[in-house]
């Protein structure tokens, strides 16, 4: 088993939650424990200029949102550890369902007010569907929330997985004091802090300890005793195989803001979480210990850095040894590659490296070779699945406002499109552009983009249909009277492909019955079923 050191070592997780339950502020905060940046900037602090350290595009500074994936890696306790911060909004949740295909464990955020929101509940359904181990991080208990038992509650019947407490909170909102680390029976109380690690006050290991009560007070040191004899009596000792599993979510309260609780749940994490995992493909499943290198592009990134116009694929090791001037094969190509300057990320800065591990995730320098989904290997010939593109639910006609500009905006359509951001379906006649995102916001960031990163100056207007459908068929004639009948809303995508762009439900189905031949896929993963033939 080669490299099993270095695959052990690493930990690989993505950050998931509703918008504003406090996700980017808590990875801020993970890099500040885990030493990777001395100062953090509170997000929604007027007081500190600087802006969240994983949020790096423009628009995401002006609109304080995720937008985008960020990479980040930072060593920790022994440990490598590869932080994917995703977008909390549903507009992107495309781009937060590819990442998930990254990663081998999750850290879902919630906010204690809120509770379990609707993107929580869909975003659950993928770790779950994938049997992803989930952490629930419960933050903002320094605000007055929800009791923490009517949480917990709510997390199994809402998102359908058990629940084990491993810390505490002491109090809540104004009297909100700290966290008891139940998993490792010891309690830290700490000054409330927003941009650095403060000074720890006192450390207890024992919960009768008389000086817990000298500390937080007689009243919340009884509150908290009597609290943890109910955890204890109600719910199963915890079992790292069955969070494994994805069947249970040890859940961690604090106050991502206040830096409270943020080391107990980073100090469990690397203790308890998985190290890298294997993954499917059309011919086997791929393990990491595998001798030989293979790995998958989950995400494609333009102008990461605007100053040199630079295109990055971002690429998870699943198996072997990556190393910098090395040849591989680019399936779908069908053509060797090797590259002079691979690099790691925290956030947009980036620094060259000469091998990388399964577990880790790379960025490489593209011409336009990468696609979402593409796989890398030393040789065998083999696609990783389970990247789809989905159905879009907003369609709109994409203008030029300038034809002096007209390859710029050909140039960034089709780079932003590789990106993942939205699609693009190209009618005839005419070379319409209709682009089909799964939300608004997704307009107003291709759009901001083409104008400050192409200087391709546009427009979108509304176009009515309802979904994009990928036809395929063994049946040509069927497939002629098909083309005959549908030809004014059929489109090419991106990779060639026939789409059917449906105006409504009922004209769907209406297709569907007249041509029983056909098959309209909501998804792109018919694509993959079609090489495994």
């Amino acid at each position: 088993m080669k490299n099993l050191e270095a695959i052990e070592k690493r930990r690989t997780f993505g950050i998931i939650s509703h918008p504003d339950a406090g996700k980017t502020t808590l990875t801020e905060k993970l890099l500040l424990f885990g030493g990777a940046i001395q100062t953090a900037g509170a997000v929604k602090n007027n007081k500190i200029k600087k802006t969240a350290t994983s949020d790096f595009m423009e628009i995401e500074k002006q609109r304080g949102i995720s937008v985008a994936t960020s990479v980040m890696a930072f060593g920790y306790n022994g440990k490598q550890i590869n932080i994917l911060d995703t977008p909390g909004h549903k507009d992107f949740a495309e781009d937060t369902f590819r990442t998930l295909t990254a990663v081998d464990s999750v850290i879902l955020v919630i906010d204690c007010a809120n509770g379990v929101e609707e993107q929580t509940k869909k975003l659950m359904e993928v770790c779950r569907m994938r049997k992803t181990p989930v952490i629930i991080f419960i933050n903002k208990m320094d605000r007055d929330g929800k009791d923490p038992f009517e949480l917990l509650d709510e997390l199994e019947k809402t998102l359908d997985i058990k629940v084990r407490p491993l810390t505490w909170p002491i109090g809540m909102g104004d009297r909100f004091q700290g966290v008891y680390n139940i998993y490792q029976k010891g309690l830290n109380l700490f000054a409330a802090n927003k941009t650095k690690i403060s000074n720890e006050i006192i450390s207890i290991s024992d919960i009768n300890d008389p000086a817990l009560n000298e500390l937080v007070g007689d009243m919340p040191a009884a509150e908290l005793r009597e609290e943890l004899e109910i955890i204890e009596a109600v719910y199963d000792a915890f079992n790292r195989e069955n969070y494994l599993a994805g069947d249970v979510a040890p859940v961690f309260f604090g106050s991502a803001v206040n830096n409270f609780g943020v080391k107990e749940l980073l100090d469990t994490f690397c203790e308890i979480s998985p190290s890298p995992r294997g993954r499917e493909t059309d011919k086997r499943n791929v393990e990491p210990t595998d001798d030989n290198f293979s790995g998958f592009v989950f995400k494609i990134h333009a102008n990461l850095d605007p100053k040199h116009r630079d295109r990055i694929a971002f690429l998870r090791v699943v198996s072997g040894k990556f190393e910098r001037n090395t040849f591989y094969q680019h399936v779908r190509l069908n053509k060797k590659m090797k590259f002079a300057n691979p690099t790691s990320f925290m956030a947009q800065d980036k620094s060259v490296i000469d091998d990388a591990y399964p577990g880790d995730v790379i960025g490489l320098y593209d011409t336009g070779n990468f696609k979402i989904g593409d796989t890398l290997t030393e040789g065998e010939i083999m696609m990783y699945k389970g990247i789809p593109s989905f159905s879009p639910e907003i369609f709109m006609e994409l203008e030029n406002l300038d034809p002096m500009k007209s390859k710029q905006l050909e140039k960034g359509i089709r780079q932003l499109i590789d990106e993942g951001v939205a699609q693009l379906f190209i009618q005839q006649p005419g070379n319409r552009k209709i682009v089909g995102t799964v939300g608004q916001l997704q307009f107003e960031v291709i759009s901001h983009r083409l104008i400050n990163e192409y200087g391709a100056n546009c427009r979108f207007v509304p176009r009515n249909y309802f979904k994009a459908c990928w036809v395929t068929t063994e049946n040509k004639e069927q497939l002629e009277s098909f083309k005959r009948a549908k030809g004014n809303h059929l489109a090419i995508d991106k990779d060639e492909n026939l789409v059917f762009l449906a105006e409504t439900t009922f004209l769907l189905s209406m297709a569907e019955k007249d041509y029983p031949d056909i098959t309209l896929h909501k998804t792109s993963e018919f694509m993959l079923e079609l090489s495994d033939k």
